[in-house]
C-alpha cells in the first residue's frame, strides 16, 4: 500500500495538486520536505501532523528533509496571520533550530543520511538582491500573488501588509527550487493554509528547471466541538517537558473529546489502522479505556516510555486505573495489568518551612502553582468551590496553609475535576 494511501485512510489528505503524479513520484525511494518556523524553542502539538507525516513517510522508504526557515523565520509568514511577526536574531534561531531538531529526532531518525536537518538561512542570507530579482522574481505575478488568501486577510487587516511579507512566498517558492535542484526533492508537504506557497514553488521549479513537482497538504484539526486543537486553559501544549510536563502532556490527551477519539489515534499514533476502526463501535464510558491507551501511545512518542509510564501511574492513583482488554488497541505496549504507583509525575515544586510559618494562604498557593492565572482567578474558584487540597474542600479565601495540611510531607491542590499540583514539604 502507498504512504499516500495511509495518509488517507488516516485523515492526513486535504488537497494534493496532481494525485496520479504523486503516486508516481512515490513509487520508488523519494525526498520530501516540510518547513518549521524556528519562532520557538519548542515544537507544540500543533506541529504534531507535520512530524508524524515525515515519520510515516521515512517509515514508507522515503528520504524527510526538514527545512528549518532560519532565513524565512527572519522575515515571518504571514498565512493565517492579523498582524505582522516579530523578528528574530540569528542567534535566537540557532538556539530554537537546535532544540526543535532534538524534538524532530524523536520521531525522524537523522542517522546514515535517513533524514536530513537543513536551514535556508545557508542559501537565503547570501542572495544579491538584483540577480534575485532578475531570476526569480521575473515569475510571480503581483496579480496573482495579491488573489492568494494569506495576502487578502492581511491587505484587508488594520495593520496591513508588510513589504517585508510580501516576499515570503517568494522565498519559500525558491526554498522548493533549490531542494529540488540540490536534493532531488519534488514534493513538499505542509498544512492547508501553505497550499498558495506550495503552488508557487511548484510554478517556479516547472518555468526554471522545466521538472514536475506535487504539493500535499494536511488539514487544519480542530475538536469536535470546533475548538483550536492543542489549546488549553494554560494555553499551548508543548513538547518541551520544561514547557508541558509529561503528567500534564498524558492528561491533555485522556480528556480527547468523544468524538475525536479514533481520529487522534489515526492521526497521532502509529498502531494499526485495522485495530484503530474498531474504536469507532465504541460509545460513552467504553471509549475511556481508547482515551487511556491515545494518552499512552502519544505520551510515550514525545517523552519516552519511562515518562509515559510514570504519567499513566499518576493518572491512575489520582482517578483509578480503567480496564484494558486485552483485544482493545492490542499492539499498544500499555501495561494492562499495572498495579498504581506512587504519584511522581505530577507537576511538583518545594515550599520550605520558613516560608510556611511566615504565613501562605491557600489562595497564593493556587496562584503559584499555575492552577490559577490570578488572584481574582483564584478566589473565583474557591468561591465556586472548586478548589481542594489532599481532597479537602477549600472553603476559605485567606486560611493559611500549616504544616497540618501536608500528608506525609506533601501537599495536593486539586482545582476542580482533573487539574492537580503537588507542593513538597522541606
Amino acid at each position: 500500500m502507498s504512504v499516500i494511501d495511509d495518509f488517507k485512510a488516516r485523515g492526513f489528505v486535504d488537497s494534493f495538486t496532481d494525485e496520479g503524479g504523486l503516486y508516481e513520484y512515490l513509487s520508488t525511494s523519494r525526498s520530501c520536505y516540510i518547513g518549521f518556523d524556528p519562532t520557538a524553542s519548542s515544537l507544540h502539538v500543533g506541529s504534531l501532523v507535520p512530524i508524524m507525516a515525515l515519520s510515516h513517510m521515512q517509515k514508507a522508504g522515503h528520504k524527510p528533509i526538514v527545512l528549518v526557515g532560519g532565513g524565512t523565520g527572519m522575515i515571518g509568514d504571514p498565512s493565517g496571520k492579523t498582524e505582522m511577526r516579530n523578528m528574530l536574531t540569528v542567534e535566537k534561531v540557532d538556539e530554537n533550530k537546535k532544540s526543535i531538531k532534538a524534538q524532530l529526532a524523536k520521531f525522524i531518525s537523522f542517522d546514515s543520511d535517513g533524514a536530513l536537518l537543513l536551514d535556508n538561512a545557508d542559501w537565503l542570507l547570501n542572495i544579491n538582491y538584483i540577480e534575485f530579482l532578475r531570476d526569480v522574481g521575473r515569475f510571480f505575478s503581483i496579480n496573482r500573488m495579491i488573489k492568494m488568501e494569506s495576502y487578502k486577510t492581511r491587505m484587508e487587516s488594520e495593520t496591513g501588509l508588510s513589504f517585508l511579507e510580501f516576499n515570503y512566498t517568494i522565498m519559500q517558492a525558491y526554498d522548493f527550487n533549490i531542494l529540488s535542484q540540490k536534493y532531488d526533492c519534488r514534493l513538499q508537504m505542509g498544512g492547508s493554509d501553505q497550499w498558495g506557497n506550495i503552488v508557487a514553488g511548484i510554478d517556479l521549479i516547472r518555468r526554471i528547471q522545466q521538472k514536475e513537482a506535487y504539493g500535499l497538504t494536511f488539514p487544519l484539526v480542530t475538536t469536535s466541538s470546533g475548538g483550536k486543537m492543542g489549546k488549553t486553559e494554560k494555553g499551548a501544549v508543548w513538547l518541551d517537558p520544561d514547557k508541558t510536563s509529561p503528567y500534564e502532556y498524558f492528561q491533555f490527551w485522556i480528556n480527547t473529546e468523544d468524538g475525536d477519539v479514533k481520529r487522534f489515534l489515526s492521526l497521532f499514533t502509529f498502531l494499526p489502522m485495522e485495530e484503530i476502526v474498531a474504536v469507532e463501535k465504541l460509545t460513552g464510558k467504553d471509549l475511556n479505556p481508547a482515551k487511556v491507551i491515545l494518552a499512552f501511545e502519544t505520551t510515550k512518542l514525545v517523552h519516552g516510555e519511562d515518562e509515559a509510564v510514570k504519567a499513566y501511574m499518576a493518572s491512575a492513583s489520582m482517578f483509578g486505573l480503567k480496564d484494558l482488554p486485552e483485544m482493545l488497541l492490542p499492539s499498544s505496549t500499555i501495561n494492562r495489568k499495572a498495579n498504581v504507583a506512587k504519584v511522581e509525575s505530577l507537576p511538583t515544586s518545594e515550599i520550605s518551612e520558613v516560608k510556611l510559618n511566615s504565613g501562605v494562604t491557600f489562595l497564593e498557593l493556587f496562584v503559584e502553582s499555575g492552577l490559577c492565572k490570578s488572584k481574582s482567578d483564584a478566589r473565583r474558584l474557591i468561591s465556586q468551590g472548586g478548589a481542594y487540597f489532599n481532597d479537602l474542600r477549600v472553603t476559605n479565601l485567606s486560611d493559611n496553609v500549616k504544616e497540618s495540611s501536608f500528608v506525609n510531607g506533601e501537599l495536593l491542590l486539586r482545582a476542580g475535576k482533573k487539574r492537580y499540583y503537588r507542593f513538597i514539604l522541606k
